[in-house]
């Protein structure tokens, strides 16, 4: 190789000249799989660099390395640098700038070629270039593709050396739109209340040079129109300035993540004849995808000092994890890996990275790859079974990063195990304090720097980065004040809110007065303090001036936020011989129920029983959060393996044979409830028989009746606010998918009751979300779901989930107390499912002795206990259902009464709580109505 390399000149290497293994395994005589084996053995040892492409070429090190002083010979990581694709980036050379920064792009000649071809075309076009909009999806490039193209300009004369690339995040100012002609264009003074002196716009900052639009989508149709008749003439002039105009020779890049064609004025987009894509992560070649990995991987090797090795698992699984992200999700992720690996290697001169070190939901996506067979064969042409990362190579330098930790967190690690090692502590007690403090330290950096890959990228897109910065400004503040956590959706709820009020004031909308949100807020002192306090912090960060009135409205919203305490959640483990059956179930099982932490394990039939032990322990140690765990196994002599293993670890297991992939479903989903109890949850599924019963023949014959239409309800504090932004965002794909006949109904807190009893008169809901759970049988969708994932399969699964269920009533009375658990669970605050169910259920059994006609359907027994379990949180909550004096009256005349109040009393001394008599109509009505006259217990209380 040395001599094959020998006469490659500079421009040679400039151009990715190299040997393949073809070549090299004719030029020796050998069969060309022994020389691959061979070559890529050498790339590992770090001697030989390998050049991805087709065919795949090698090249000797020194030979990259050794070039003469007077060229600039481009590093690897220079060579994909560029791809990173953050935010907000600016890169620093120290190398001479006439070379084609677009050659330094991954992809260059693949997935990204047609857009550097385009991106060249719009910085040559005479005289000034053409103005140009980069759309793609979050964490793709766009950024720094924008500050590709000016360094572009730069290194062609265009631009000249010392002018600077102008930014302007259009999402920062697009609640108002006059601060946003001031920014853009400047202002004279007295222009505006504070406008003390006048002051250029970034227009004048851009002078011939070139300004970067970024979220251009978040411009309104008035910037849009300032913004093109500056394209068209040339000249603008400074807010409150008459009969003056002003001349500036500007480039213009726009981004967004929209599409065009629904966001933008025609007139807007006409005046851009240049629209660049830039591909996802997934929409990029595998080479491209593992280029990056090793980039990414590099960057950590030159932060510790040592050679990194990562195995082919984890690769595929840091691969296959990303997602909405895109590279700045795959950079989180790498560090979190290379953080775990390191704290487990702390005296080793290199890191050896495993599956072990990897999170979670990196191990679900690679257990997920065994379903996608195409990924899984792409990957395996490409990834190696160990990748080497050596420290200490030259590469671009990023002066400004958004996903740059402002530390060394390795630092970190090592002092902080030095200090408890000095203590005392063992190995395994140094590794979990340390492993908190890893994910303590990440995902605090990565929320407070404005981006959590899945929500907050997408949370930006509804509302301004200055809103969702002001909101986590705020929450520990108010947090601290309040003496408790709020809700992950807090952020969400908060930052909605806080738009939708911006925009009202801006609009000069006023918000109507609502007595009973009044009211409501007037009994909690603390929070309505607190509400006061933010309502100043608000007028005082975004210079409004707020009503008085917005003061109930806040302190709803931090009643409706309030979180209450967790603790932690059955572990499941699924074991099964065979080399994937569990992994098989275990995937299921996620998928359908949209969760993750099932840990699994294939074993081949020939493996020894003392390594299936082993296995196990490990995986059962991995699944445990505190609450116990739950082993599913296939045979069973690995159930025998519960005494020991509860003895070995001290945590508390039980197992169940003869697993299938209906009790692994049913498993999980029990297991996801907070406050699961293990023996509750084992005790279940040892009665469980499965999902699909026969239904009684009545059932098979029965027309069904006529369907209301459909609605979606959104629920926020006033009914005008957040709840309006999520209308929003729930329309758009229902208009795409044709679900026209779905209507988005909204309501304020204080209202919902009531119009739920209104709406269930005329419609079917179908699905509620929102800052407060309605607590109805539809299914609730978290606020925070809808930001976090693409609304329309969000809904599609939501929706067909609700028809599957009521097409699928429980009949058994352990699943019918089953199923009234999980509801109550899932869908009731104040209420504790493991101590208040058993109580339900033996007073509807009890209630089910009044009725006339026996059934063994359950259908009353589930309706009943739902609507006892309403009751409950109800009077906890003090707001008993209104019923009229004459029904009062009727009721005690009812030759039931005195029987039925027996029973009351007796689950009021249980649960020492007060049953008001309005209730006792209710328990009536279900008890006297026969079995097909039973209706959906959210349709009962319009009769």
């Amino acid at each position: 190789m040395r001599e094959a390399c020998a006469s490659f000149s500079f421009q040679d290497i400039e151009e990715g000249i190299g040997i393949t293994t073809k070549e090299v395994a004719e030029a020796i005589n050998s069969m060309r799989s022994n020389v691959s084996k061979d070559l890529n053995q050498l790339v590992r040892d770090g001697e030989l660099k390998k050049i991805d492409g087709r065919p795949v070429r090698f090249i000797t090190l020194e030979k990259v390395r050794h070039q003469p002083l007077t060229k600039h010979v481009p590093s690897y990581k220079e060579k994909h640098q560029a791809s990173l694709g953050v935010t907000q980036e600016v890169l620093e050379y120290s190398y001479d700038q006439t070379r084609d920064i677009f050659k330094s792009i991954i992809g260059a000649n693949g997935s990204m070629k047609n857009a550097v071809e385009q991106a060249k075309a719009a910085v040559l076009y005479p005289p000034k270039g053409l103005n140009t909009l980069i759309t793609g999806p979050t964490g793709s490039g766009k950024s720094f593709f924008a500050h590709a193209m000016f360094q572009y300009a730069q290194s062609h004369e265009l631009i000249d050396k010392d002018k600077e690339l102008i930014v302007f995040n259009c999402a920062d100012y697009a609640t108002n739109p006059q601060l946003l002609m001031s920014y853009l264009f400047g202002y004279v003074q007295g222009a505006f209340t504070g406008a003390a002196n006048s002051k250029e716009g970034i227009i004048h900052q851009a002078d011939e040079s070139m300004l970067f639009l970024d979220e251009v989508h978040r411009l309104p149709p008035e910037g849009q129109e300032m913004v093109f008749y500056f394209m068209d003439t040339g000249t603008y002039g400074r807010l409150g300035e008459t009969g003056k105009s002003r001349q500036a020779n500007v480039r213009i890049v726009c981004a967004t993540t929209k599409d065009p064609k629904s966001t933008f004025l025609d007139t807007f987009m006409r005046r851009i004849p240049i629209n660049i894509h830039l591909p996802s992560f997934k929409e990029r070649a595998v080479s491209e995808q593992l280029d990056l990995v090793k980039l990414l991987t590099g960057l950590e090797a030159n932060r510790i000092q040592r050679k990194i090795i990562l195995n082919e698992e984890v690769v595929k699984g840091l691969i296959a994890s990303v997602g909405y992200g895109n590279v700045g999700q795959l950079k989180s992720s790498i560090q979190l890996v290379c953080a775990r690996g390191f704290m487990n290697q702390l005296n080793k001169d290199q890191i050896a990275l495993t599956v072990k070190d990897l999170p979670e939901t990196i191990k679900d996506h690679l257990v997920g790859l065994s379903s996608n067979r195409l990924q899984q064969m792409d990957l395996s042409k490409y990834v190696e079974a160990k990748m080497t990362i050596n420290p200490n190579e030259p590469f671009y330098k990023m002066a400004m990063d958004s996903y740059e930790l402002p530390y060394n967190i390795y630092d970190i690690i090592g002092d902080k195990a030095a200090l408890l090692e000095a203590e005392g502590l063992d190995r395994n007690s140094i590794n979990q304090y340390i492993s908190t403090d890893i994910n303590v330290h990440l995902k605090s950096f990565y929320r407070n720097h404005g981006f959590t890959f899945q929500a907050e990228s997408k949370l930006a897109e509804v509302v301004s980065k200055e809103v969702i910065q002001f909101a986590h400004q705020i929450v520990e503040e108010v947090e601290l004040a309040l003496g408790g956590l709020f809700k992950q959706n807090f952020i969400y709820a908060i930052s909605l809110h806080i738009s939708s009020l911006l925009s009202k004031i801006d609009s000069g909308q006023e918000r109507k007065m609502n007595n009973r949100i009044r009211e409501m807020a007037m009994t909690y002192a603390g929070e309505y303090a607190v509400a006061e306090g933010l309502r100043d912090k608000i007028a005082d960060y975004f210079a409004v001036e707020i009503p008085d009135n917005e003061v109930y409205y806040l302190t709803v919203l931090l009643v409706s936020l309030k979180e209450e305490s967790a603790s932690g959640r059955v572990g499941i483990v699924v074991a099964t011989h065979g080399d994937s059956t569990a992994s098989s179930m275990a995937r299921v099982a996620e998928e359908l129920l949209d969760t993750s932490g099932v840990v699994a394990i294939d074993m081949p039939l020939d493996m020894s029983p003392t390594i299936v032990y082993e296995r196990i322990k490990k995986a059962v140690i991995e699944a445990n959060q505190g609450s116990g765990v739950l082993l599913l196994v296939d045979m069973g002599s690995l159930a025998t393996f519960e005494t020991s293993l509860q003895k070995e670890t001290g945590i508390h297991i039980r197992s169940i044979d003869m697993v299938s992939t209906a009790i692994v479903l049913e498993a999980v989903r029990k297991a996801g409830l907070v406050d699961a109890d293990i023996e509750l949850l084992y005790e279940s599924l040892t009665k469980f028989s499965g999902y699909t019963k026969e239904l009684p023949k009545h059932d098979r014959t029965r027309q069904p009746s006529k369907r209301k239409p459909p609605i979606i309800l959104a629920v926020c504090a006033s009914g005008d606010g957040t709840a309006q932004k999520i209308k929003e965002i729930i329309e758009k794909p229902l208009r795409k998918s044709n679900e026209s006949g779905i209507e988005v109904k909204t309501c304020s807190v204080t209202e919902l009751d009531a119009k739920i009893i209104e709406w269930q008169k005329n419609y079917t809901i179908i699905a509620s979300t929102g800052i407060v759970n309605p607590k109805i049988q539809a299914p609730f969708i978290p606020l925070e779901r809808f930001i976090e994932e693409k609304p329309e399969h969000l809904l599609r699964k939501f929706i067909n989930l609700n028809l599957f269920e009521s097409e699928n009533p429980a009949k058994k009375e352990s699943q019918a107390e089953a199923l009234v658990y999980s509801f109550v669970e899932e869908n009731y605050a104040f209420i504790n499912p493991r101590k208040i169910v058993p109580l339900i259920w033996a007073f509807v059994n009890d209630c089910a002795a009044l009725r006339a006609k026996e059934t063994d359907q359950y259908t009353f027994h589930i309706n009943l206990a739902l609507h006892v379990a309403g009751i409950i949180e109800r009077s906890i909550q003090r707001d008993n259902l209104p019923v009229e004096h004459d029904l009062n009256q009727e009721t005690k005349n009812h030759p039931l009464f005195n029987d039925l109040k027996t029973r009351i009393e007796q689950l009021e001394k249980q649960l020492q709580l007060s049953i008001s008599l309005g209730e006792y109509a209710y328990i009536l009505y279900f008890i006297t109505k026969e079995e097909g006259q039973l209706e959906d217990i959210d349709t009962l209380l319009t009769e």
